[in-house]
């Protein structure tokens, strides 16, 4: 069973600005330490979050999306982040998995934010990513998506668990940032799973606080890796499958979890 290495990004975003994004972005992750297999930025990360998806929503040949699978390509691992996207006539806050051979696979935001705004702009999803990685199965979703235990649940079927591993990115303001820390402990705990939350920091156009408060925790509960509230951070750790398995099986709630239906 294989380490999963990491890197995340906490960091300020430029206001509605493209290339300022992609620029600041390459300096970070020129400063990695570590050969990562995954690298994980913030919600929205080349515009700040919400924006009118008319004016910045791109498609899969933007300047953008084209940047991260060069930057995919270059580092030889996936990049996980979102950002706005255009599908015919719909608008969705996606979240791209870009792998280093350029393709990749999209989740779009399930709960899109209604006290926000973002449901009068942005379509919500349909539906889960369950991807792999060096025999891990991810499951990634965006932001707001973090206080739904339903959507986030885990499952145990034949004796084998869904996922491994959950990763949230985010643009999750200051003033809320008791429910963060304490939603992300939970679903770790609750879905026997290792989990990322990666938010981003500074003030975005609308003058919103943004405390960051990244952190990877094991699925005790445990936080194994944080960035410094309201600071810039590139955070390199590795998780260990070993680890998550051996731990299930001494404590695997998963067999006396409820089984259940999502209706669309």
């Amino acid at each position: 069973m294989q380490d999963l290495k990491i890197a995340f990004i906490q960091t300020r975003l430029y206001w509605e600005d493209h290339k300022a994004n992609q620029l600041h972005f390459s300096r970070l992750i020129a400063g990695l330490k570590t050969q990562p297999d995954l690298i994980v930025l913030p919600e929205t990360f080349n515009t700040g979050f919400p924006v009118d998806p008319r004016k910045w929503a791109e498609k899969p040949d933007g300047s953008s999306f084209r940047w991260l699978q060069h930057k995919a390509n270059e580092t030889g691992a996936v990049i996980c982040a979102s950002m706005l996207m255009e599908s015919g006539e719909e608008y969705h806050n996606s979240l791209i998995w870009m792998r280093p051979d350029g393709s990749h696979r999209l989740y779009n935001k399930r709960h899109v934010f209604r006290m926000g705004g973002e449901h009068e702009r942005i379509s919500p999803g349909d539906g889960h990513l369950l991807t792999r990685l060096k025999g891990w199965n991810i499951r990634p979703l965006v932001c707001y998506d973090l206080r739904f235990p339903v959507w986030c649940k885990n499952t145990y079927e034949n004796g084998q668990f869904e996922y491994d591993f959950m990763i949230f990115v985010a643009n999750w303001p200051a003033v809320r940032t008791l429910p963060w820390k304490q939603l992300l402990i939970a679903r770790a705990i609750e879905n026997q799973a290792y989990v990322l939350g990666v938010n981003r920091v500074g003030q975005d156009g609308l003058g919103i606080d943004y405390a960051g408060d990244s952190c990877l925790i094991d699925p005790k509960g445990q936080i194994i890796a944080q960035a410094k509230s309201g600071e810039e951070a590139l955070i390199e750790e590795s998780i260990s499958l070993t680890e998550l398995d051996g731990f299930r099986k001494k404590f695997n709630v998963g067999m006396d979890w409820d089984r259940f239906k999502i209706v669309y």
